[in-house]
């Protein structure tokens, strides 16, 4: 039998993924269980974290089994990654050995691993996560490395509070927004993918093609969009995005063809402020949701006004962390 990780809701069926909203939604009802009793989880951050940190320890905590917090580098060995290597780095130990020594202490292992902002086409193979997919011998997690499958699961299920089950047809706009540094596209490839995999009208809103998103997670939005009877369309025109919208999911993320070269890009980004979520443009909207993955640079990605609105989700949506997480563990781990 095929070990089940959660790296990436595209491994997942929809049946699959309304079944951990459907738990998710019970675990909200309902916080204490015994479903992870005698069970523990390994989280592995090599990045840092709040309510990433904070919703899986308690989660794991609610469900009365037992997380263990490593930071590698910090209060547990740095680890080496590529195969074949001579380590007479920084590395004390390698992920093969890490990975399985842990496989018998732990029942679960969630990495948090985010890309070295050097070269995208090394980054994109996203290889410490996957290293530890290919060496335990229990279920991996993803807390977000190039991609953040337990924030597409928070956030849907907050746009399904509000909305209903049934997401088909409402217009939903991924906007680029600015920031003073270059950020990772993990949750915007995942807001892409899971808005088409639910059958929304997907808007990607952006400056220019340079932030476009990875081919690969281009490709899978259309796919998506056409399995489940929605559509993916690119703008660079803020108020014919916005017109109409239902939803408003802002991020902010560097411009992959001046990935590690960010000096070149700081221009464009620089001249892209106008792109910050607020009053103006979301009275454009069909009286539409506005959420973010959080953490958010107040009056930089969006304004006072619009996160203080009674149409911000991001809190409702930061809350469901906890749930759809202990969700997933529980179906990873759980007792039957």
């Amino acid at each position: 039998m095929t070990l089940k990780h959660f790296l990436t809701t595209q491994d997942w069926s929809r049946a699959e993924l309304d079944a951990l909203l459907a738990q998710a939604a019970a675990y909200k009802r309902t916080r204490l269980g015994s479903e992870l009793a005698g069970k523990s989880i390994a989280l592995m951050f090599f990045n840092p974290s709040m309510r990433t940190r904070t919703s899986f320890e308690l989660g794991a905590h609610q469900l009365g089994g037992k997380a263990i917090v490593l930071a590698p580098g910090k209060d547990a060995w740095p680890i080496e990654f590529d195969v074949g290597t001579v380590m007479d780095g920084e590395a004390e130990e390698h992920v093969a050995e890490v990975a399985r020594v842990l496989s018998r202490y732990v029942d679960l292992i969630a990495v948090r691993a985010f890309p070295k902002f050097q070269d995208w086409s090394i980054d994109r193979q996203d290889r410490v996560i996957h290293a530890f997919a290919r060496h335990a011998t229990v279920p991996v997690i993803n807390m977000e490395t190039i991609t953040h499958p337990c924030q597409e699961m928070a956030h849907v299920m907050a746009l399904q509070e509000r909305f209903g089950t049934d997401l088909r047809g409402r217009k939903y706009v991924l906007t680029w927004t600015y920031h003073p540094k270059p950020l990772n596209t993990a949750v915007a490839n995942s807001a892409l993918l899971i808005a088409t995999r639910y059958g929304m009208d997907v808007t990607l809103l952006c400056p220019n093609e340079g932030y476009l998103l990875d081919p690969r997670y281009m490709d899978f939005g259309r796919a998506n969009a056409a399995e489940n009877g929605g559509s993916l369309t690119i703008s660079h025109d803020i108020e014919s995005a916005y017109r109409g919208a239902d939803v408003v999911y802002a991020k902010s993320w560097g411009a992959l063809p001046f990935f590690g070269r960010w000096d070149q890009e700081k221009a464009v980004r620089e001249a892209s402020r106008h792109f910050i979520v607020d009053e103006a443009k979301m009275a454009l909207t069909n009286n539409g949701v506005f959420s973010h993955c959080l953490p958010l640079r107040r009056n930089i990605k969006a304004t006072d006004a619009v996160m203080d609105s009674p149409a911000c989700i991001a809190i409702d949506e930061a809350e469901n962390r906890l749930h759809v997480q202990k969700a997933v563990m529980a179906a990873l781990a759980g007792k039957p």
